[in-house]
């Protein structure tokens, strides 16, 4: 990658970039958010930090005048007392600005850790309420990069970085009220730089956002890639491709090293050039203030001309990490910005004003005239019609992509129809409470999610409050007893990876069987296992079923013969519907598939 000029006004693409100013109207929405949600709250401790930053200022103020004490007493009284009693002053007063800097960042990081981590809880309750379409659009990474990195980081930016910066702005007001009582003129010519500093501010500000925001997004690229990596490292092994993975993820981080170095550009050239117009105004300073002490026109002597200069000194350091700390904002706007943006988020799918629980669990469950597509330009169903017996079994097969496990999806609410309806017992769902409806529901599929805890935790993952009896009986039924007690409390390893995928499948059964829902979704919960696996997961799926209303999601036919109805569809349309034995008799697709499927287990 080629590192660009940080402060052209193009971006990396060749396209001019309007100029924008220091703070965009989101940018003033972002902070009075964060302020009125996690900070306004804090406002006494606020105003304890305030007063002990402007102690601060308030002791470099004395020690300017002691200073000016001492020189006089130096160059004209003489007198050992006065001088030891300056001294002593001054010793007291750097000892209370030790002790406000001891207890100033602990606090200001307290106050800051705090509101970051309500706001890390407010922002892990908001996803919570996001619908399935988000989590399956959004690339891991990128929650990773907001929920971790930008809000440590934002943290770190409010905590130690925004108080350092109050504090050196109280440090150069009260200075500077001292500077203009002993000479308004020197300050005024001062003054004259102060309109350049704005003015670069205002220059590299735009930059440090665009190239903050190019950061961020690579950031997140970066972390998924190392998700994805690490998810898909059984594959990477079989296939030798360790040096793909390799390059790839080398060149993502070379592509953040650059961004790096660019934002670092960036910010590097607020200092160096604050520091020659300090240099500019000290030789105006001096020359002007000489001319003045040695006129003797102006009131000001040597001792006055020394402290003066002293005086721009502790201004002008802390006027350079000020300036810093704009430069820096800029980035944290981005940050604040990203974690915001997940706020802007919100669920289609929630409860009707007058949602209700109550519901007939064992009734027909029926898609009536249902339209549904995942994006606007092409519909998956149109007009789809289809019946689920209650207390029956029920399948739905069909070629990769016609919309199986689409329709488990719409019974769930993890989609809604576009058109027509989805009705329990003769009761829209969408009439229903959320929770209500989904805890009717429980389900197998062929990808489970297994966490890195105990067995035992893993099927108590659906009823947190179940019993040990509970979770054994659960066990026993999907034949997994045995393992939980060989295992006892030793974790499954990330994402199960130290169970075969029958025992994946069997915590699932398991599962079922402590939620007891009246309602059976079974989505290919057979179609990875070989015939012997099969058969024990099989077992315990028909104890399963047992007084319940199932569907059966499968492709793998010899699954489904037993159902009471099946469906057969193709391109999101049903296309096929009876028995195993009717289906058969028709020789259409249904028989096709079967005969090919036998076929091949021959």
């Amino acid at each position: 990658m080629t590192v660009s000029n940080p402060f052209s006004r193009r971006s990396p693409d060749g396209q001019r970039r309007e100029k924008r100013p220091m703070f965009s109207p989101l940018d003033r929405a972002n902070i009075a958010w964060f302020w009125h949600n996690y900070l306004k709250s804090k406002t006494p401790w606020l105003f304890v930090v305030l007063g002990m930053i402007t102690v601060q200022g308030v002791v470099y103020q004395q020690f300017l005048a002691l200073t000016e004490d001492g020189l006089r007493v130096i160059f004209e009284s003489g007198a050992l007392s006065d001088l030891v009693r300056v001294c002593g002053i001054v010793f007291a007063l750097f000892s209370t600005r030790a002790l406000m800097s001891y207890l100033i960042p602990r606090l200001s990081v307290w106050l800051a850790s705090g509101a970051v981590m309500q706001m890390r809880r407010d922002l892990i309750d908001h996803l919570m309420t996001l619908d399935l379409a988000f989590f399956e659009r959004t690339q891991s990474g990128e929650l990773i990069l907001r929920l971790v990195n930008q809000a440590e980081g934002l943290s770190q930016f409010v905590g130690q970085a925004t108080v350092n910066a109050v504090r050196d702005a109280a440090t150069i007001l009260i200075v500077s009220g001292y500077l203009i009582y002993k000479s308004p003129l020197l300050f005024t010519a001062a003054l004259i730089i102060l309109p350049t500093i704005l003015l670069l501010l205002q220059h590299v500000s735009s930059t440090i956002k665009h190239i903050q925001s190019t950061a961020e997004n690579a950031l997140g690229a970066y972390m998924t890639g190392i998700d994805e990596m690490s998810s898909g490292m059984r594959t990477v092994k079989i296939a030798g491709q360790e040096p793909v993975e390799r390059a790839r993820l080398v060149r993502a981080t070379d592509q953040i090293r650059d961004i790096s170095i660019r934002l670092q550009s960036a910010q590097a050239l607020v200092m160096p050039a604050i520091d020659m117009m300090a240099a500019f105004v000290y030789v105006l300073v001096i020359g002007g203030g000489g001319y003045m002490v040695l006129s003797g026109d102006f009131g000001l002597d040597g001792a006055g001309i020394i402290a003066y200069l002293l005086g721009l000194a502790l201004i002008f350091d802390p006027a350079r990490t000020l300036a810093g700390f704009f430069a820096k904002l800029q980035a944290n706007l981005i940050l604040l910005d990203g974690i915001r943006s997940l706020y802007r988020e919100t669920p289609s799918i929630t409860d009707i004003p007058d949602a209700h629980e109550d519901f007939d669990r064992a009734g027909d469950i029926a898609l009536e005239n249902v339209t549904f597509s995942y994006d606007r330009d092409h519909a998956l169903f149109e007009d789809l019609s289809m019946r689920f017996e209650g207390g029956k079994v029920s399948a739905i097969v069909g070629a990769t992509g016609s919309g199986k496990t689409t329709v488990l999806s719409l019974l769930t609410r993890l989609y809604d129809a576009q058109e027509g309806r989805v009705t329990i017992g003769g009761t829209p769902i969408r009439d229903l409470r959320i929770k209500a409806l989904r805890s009717s529901f429980s389900v197998v599929a062929q990808d489970i999610v297994i966490f890195n805890s105990s067995l035992r935790d893993n099927i108590r993952y659906v009823r947190p409050d179940a019993t040990d009896d509970e979770v054994r009986a659960a066990a026993e039924a999907a034949e997994i007893a045995d393992l939980m007690d060989a295992r006892g409390d030793k974790p499954l390893g990330p994402k199960g990876s130290q169970l075969s995928g029958g025992q994946k499948q069997r915590i699932a059964i398991a599962r079922a069987f402590l939620r007891q829902s009246p309602i059976l979704l079974l989505d290919e919960a057979t179609s990875a296992l070989d015939q012997k696996t099969e058969d024990k997961v099989k077992r315990a799926l028909n104890r399963l079923a047992q007084g319940k209303t199932t569907l059966i999601v499968a492709h793998r036919l010899s699954a489904i013969t037993h159902a009471d109805w099946i469906y057969v569809m193709d391109a999101g349309r049903v296309v096929e519907q009876g028995t195993h034995a009717d289906l058969l008799a028709l020789e259409g697709l249904y028989a096709g598939m079967y005969g090919a499927q036998k076929q091949s287990y021959g």
